[in-house]
């Protein structure tokens, strides 16, 4: 299975070669390239976005009061290590 080129579609993190086609696009020279893909299925994305909405309240609801406790806990020391590094 061979994996999907997409630096491609990036722009340059050389700092010359990211000049080089800022400059480029300024003059017109080259055209900016749209990253979208193909559309959208606006149904899929309705289901998705049902099936995404209503996630953490069915897990929270599943959940027993310490459990959720312990998780929070868990998630604000993470939050607290990375802002002191």
């Amino acid at each position: 299975m061979s994996v999907p080129v997409r630096s491609s579609k990036r722009r340059p993190r050389d700092p010359l070669q990211l000049a080089k086609l800022i400059g480029d696009l300024a003059t017109g020279q080259v055209e900016e390239r749209a990253e979208d893909g193909p559309p959208k299925n606006p149904h899929a994305v309705a289901l998705g976005r049902l099936g995404g909405a209503k996630g953490g309240k069915a897990r929270a609801k599943k959940l027993s009061k310490k459990r959720r406790s312990d998780i929070a806990k868990k998630a604000a020391q993470a939050r607290w290590r990375r802002r002191k590094s």
